[in-house]
């Protein structure tokens, strides 16, 4: 009932990408749906103990707390949006705490899986595209969504940069590096044409066999198939990548600031989950190194 100009209100005020959107309508039909089970047709009637209900059904279907964490956001932003169109005067989530995360070991590839990996693709035409594609993500640490939705516009060769739109709209311009550099002018002057056949209209910078703009699952299914080549015992995702790309930068002296800008990160406490990694690395070497350690 209420959920169209939620939708509206996010997509117009808050600037949220296309994919954001998804997961809070998604979100908000969930919970929706729920209490019409438990007989509330008019979500203006929900209170505090239905939302800790609906957290408590989530939890015991097999939801994870960072799920739980992402829908409870959700209703809370939705019923924000019924206050601010004043069909609510409080909001039924307000006092309801976040449940707590456990945090999971980060995932990332040590310098010479990386090296391997790059190395991985072959000459051919989509093996060119795909070592342009792996080069981008590792020199930049954009997003996997940042990678596909990139058009053949948002790549400036000649002054090394590539511009993405980032979340909620706010672009951004991340180095590309020489290696990133030298296998995109390869895969957009010797293949990409030959790639799109009859759609040279396409936009996209990385297009599959057909001549459209490669997938989510498709990139996905790419770089699994590359990890397992290269010799890379877990399996392998984009987000890995990312990982690696930000670890690898503040141990080589990065600072917090400027990885948060590159990565796009709004908050900067999203940025200082990788200290963890470095702080860690210098205790080891401070063990092995330190005659009195």
């Amino acid at each position: 009932m209420y959920e169209k100009g939620f939708m509206e209100y996010l997509q117009k005020e808050r600037k949220m990408s296309a994919n954001t959107l998804a997961a809070y309508k998604r979100d908000a039909a969930e919970f929706t749906a729920f209490e019409a089970s438990r007989g509330i047709t008019d979500i203006l009637e929900a209170s505090g103990t239905e939302i800790v209900a609906f957290l408590h059904y989530l939890r015991s279907t097999g939801k994870s707390e960072a799920t739980l964490n992402r829908k409870l956001a959700s209703i809370r932003a939705f019923f924000n949006y019924l206050i601010k169109e004043d069909l609510l005067n409080e909001n039924p989530t307000a006092g309801i705490k976040t449940p707590k995360i456990e945090r999971k070991t980060l995932e990332y590839l040590e310098i010479d899986e990386i090296e391997r990996l790059l190395d991985a693709p072959d000459d051919s035409m989509l093996g060119i595209r795909d070592k342009a594609a792996l080069e981008v993500l590792y020199a930049t640490g954009i997003r996997v969504s940042e990678l596909i939705e990139a058009n053949i516009e948002d790549i400036n060769l000649r002054m090394g940069f590539i511009t993405c739109a980032g979340e909620q709209s706010k672009a951004r311009i991340v180095p590309l590096g020489r290696p990133a550099r030298a296998a995109l002018e390869r895969y957009i002057y010797d293949v990409r044409d030959g790639l799109l056949k009859e759609n040279k209209d396409e936009k996209a910078l990385f297009v599959n066999f057909l001549g459209k703009r490669i997938t989510r699952q498709g990139l996905w299914k790419i770089i699994r198939e590359y990890g397992e080549k290269a010799g890379i015992e877990h399996k392998l995702t984009p987000n890995i990548i990312r990982n690696s790309f930000a670890v690898h930068m503040l141990q080589n002296g990065a600072d917090l600031k400027s990885l948060q800008e590159l990565m796009g990160h709004e908050d900067i406490s999203a940025t200082q989950v990788y200290l963890s990694v470095t702080k860690s690395r210098i205790k080891d070497v401070y063990d092995k190194s330190h005659p009195r350690a």
